[in-house]
């Protein structure tokens, strides 16, 4: 696949001044020898306590220790993040290495070998990670992508993301901004600097740890067979789901619009006014009904850097590919990519 290289300043860099004014970008994440934070539109938080750094002396300056916990055993952990840290290495593989994660992080984080397969997937120039958390995906990113821009709107969430960036020796390759992504692209996608970004990762926070409960609750009654183990073509496993025996699981289907802080549509409009090129990652059950109205309707008008020929064709016979995310006999989300990352449509990166 024929992807542009770009060799630009940083994408923050050269946004025209009153953007960055716009956006609360005050500085930006530039590297520079002397320079201790990489946060941008605001200071590292505070740390809760004096401990043990988990990081390594070089990396001192971006080390995290005591702003949240780090378990080293199940006994210390909250009753409600059990499951989720008998997971942790699933997480992150280096987890006893000290990586740091918030109670969000704990149950949103993408697990690692996943992470691994969207980066692969999205392997460009410059990429944005819309909602980077603690840093899971943007450090998938920084090993397949030229440049990675982490935004996040939390200064904790931010300073884990990069702390965890550290120990896996990648924080070099991402800069970490802090700023509230919706304003982020509206200011952007109003910028000259546009055709910079070549892929925006999206995963909005899908509700919280219960997310499952607004799916019963939000605009959509149906609900959806969820199978317990990936598809072979057995002809007896075939049968069963056709039977709707236990081994699938029937859960509500989730809808774009519980996605936040915006409806899943309008997060897409807005990353689609910057590159065409666009990754979601969602829950396992969402309507993909919804996912394909995302190319048929409004939301899915081409972006202005397509050219002519590819434009005509992205509003009318535009494809989305939807992608099953298993960690071993669990399905655990859908990653839909949207543009030149659908097997077929690589002519748009042209």
């Amino acid at each position: 696949m024929s992807r542009k290289r770009l060799k630009a300043k940083s994408l923050l860099y050269s946004l025209p001044q009153e953007l960055k004014e716009a956006m609360g970008l005050n500085q930006t994440s530039e590297k520079k020898a002397d320079d201790t934070s990489e946060v941008v539109g605001d200071e590292r938080p505070t740390k809760r306590r004096k401990m043990d750094n988990l990081l390594p002396p070089e990396f001192e300056k971006y080390d995290a220790t005591g702003l949240v916990p780090f378990y080293a055993n199940e006994d210390q952990v909250p009753p409600r993040l059990l499951k989720y840290y008998a997971q942790r290495r699933r997480l992150f593989s280096r987890y006893a290495e000290g990586c740091l994660l918030d109670e969000e992080g704990w149950y949103s984080v993408t697990p690692e070998l996943i992470a691994d397969q969207i980066a692969d997937r999205c392997r460009c120039d410059t990429i944005i990670d819309a909602f980077c958390g603690v840093g899971g995906n943007a450090i998938a990113f920084a090993k397949t992508c030229e440049r990675v821009i982490a935004i996040d709107n939390s200064p904790v969430r931010l300073a884990l993301a990069r702390h965890n960036a550290a120990l896996y020796g990648v924080v070099d390759r991402i800069e970490f901004v802090l700023a509230d992504f919706v304003s982020f692209a509206r200011t952007l996608g109003t910028s000259s600097t546009v055709g910079k970004v070549d892929v925006i990762f999206l995963s909005p926070p899908w509700g919280g740890i219960d997310y499952q409960v607004l799916s019963t609750s939000n605009l959509t009654l149906s609900s959806k067979a969820i199978p317990s183990t990936p598809d072979t073509g057995d002809k007896e496993q075939s049968l069963q789901k056709e039977q709707g025996t236990p081994q699938d699981e029937l859960v509500p289907q989730y809808s774009l619009a519980s996605l936040k802080p915006l409806h899943g549509k309008e997060l897409f409009s807005l990353a689609r006014q910057i590159t065409p090129h666009v990754a979601i990652y969602l829950p396992r059950n969402q309507d993909l009904n919804e996912v394909s109205d995302l190319v048929t309707g409004s939301a899915g008008a081409p972006h202005a850097g397509l050219n002519r020929s590819a434009s005509s064709l992205a509003i009318e016979d535009e494809k989305v590919e939807v992608e099953e995310e298993w960690m071993g006999n669990k399905l655990k989300a859908l990653t839909c990519y949207f543009g030149g990352l659908v097997s077929g449509q690589e002519y748009l990166w042209d």
